[in-house]
C-alpha cells in the first residue's frame, strides 16, 4: 500500500520536519475519530495541548467515560475531564461562536527530530481561530511502555497511527 500524499510539509527553525495529512472536519467525521481513540485506544495515547513553551503529556490510567452533548465530546476520567467541540455546537449564542469553537482543521502528523526522541506520530485539532485544541500522541517506536528511550526502535508501534490515518484522512 502506498502512502497518501501529505497535505502540508513544515520545517521549523530547530531543524524539525513535520509532515501532515488532513482529516475531513465536516459532519461527524472528527467526532467518530475521537470517540474511537478515547474509547478503544485510550491506554496507548498521550494527550494534551503542545505549544511553544508548554507540553501537557497526559496518559490515562483507566478507561475514561465518553459522552457527547451539544457538539462537545467529554472525556472524563473521574478526578478530571476535558471537552472538545468536535461537531456542530448547538448551544452557542451565535453562528460565529459556533464556528470558532468547532474543530476547523484536524491532521495526522509525523515529526522528525526537534524533540527528545528522533520522531513522533500524532493527531492535532485546531479551532476556528487556528488555535490548537489538542495533540494526541500515538505509541512511539523509540519509547518503551514506561516512556524510556529504547536502544532499537520498535516499528510495530506505528501500526495504530498508520491504520487510523489511512481510514480517516481526507481523500
Amino acid at each position: 500500500m502506498t502512502e497518501p500524499a501529505p497535505t502540508v510539509v513544515e520545517r521549523t527553525d530547530d531543524g524539525a520536519t513535520t509532515i501532515s495529512w488532513d482529516v475531513a472536519v465536516a459532519g461527524d467525521h472528527v467526532e467518530r475519530l475521537m470517540i474511537e481513540l478515547f474509547d478503544e485506544h485510550w491506554g496507548s495515547l498521550t494527550v494534551g495541548p503542545i505549544i511553544e513553551g508548554a507540553a501537557y503529556e497526559i496518559r490515562f490510567t483507566e478507561h475514561p467515560k465518553i459522552s457527547m452533548l451539544e457538539g462537545y465530546l467529554t472525556v472524563d476520567t473521574g478526578p478530571w475531564h476535558f471537552h472538545l467541540c468536535v461537531n456542530d455546537h448547538r448551544g452557542a449564542s451565535s453562528a460565529e461562536q459556533s464556528r470558532v469553537r468547532r474543530v476547523a482543521r484536524a491532521a495526522f502528523f509525523r515529526a522528525d527530530a526537534g524533540g527528545c526522541v528522533p520522531g513522533s506520530w500524532g493527531l492535532q485539532l485546531w479551532n476556528g481561530r487556528g488555535e490548537q485544541m489538542i495533540t494526541v500522541l500515538f505509541p512511539n517506536p523509540y519509547l518503551d511502555e514506561t516512556m524510556e528511550r529504547r536502544t532499537e526502535p520498535d516499528w510495530t508501534k506505528t501500526a495504530l497511527w498508520e491504520d487510523l490515518r489511512s481510514r480517516y484522512t481526507a481523500r
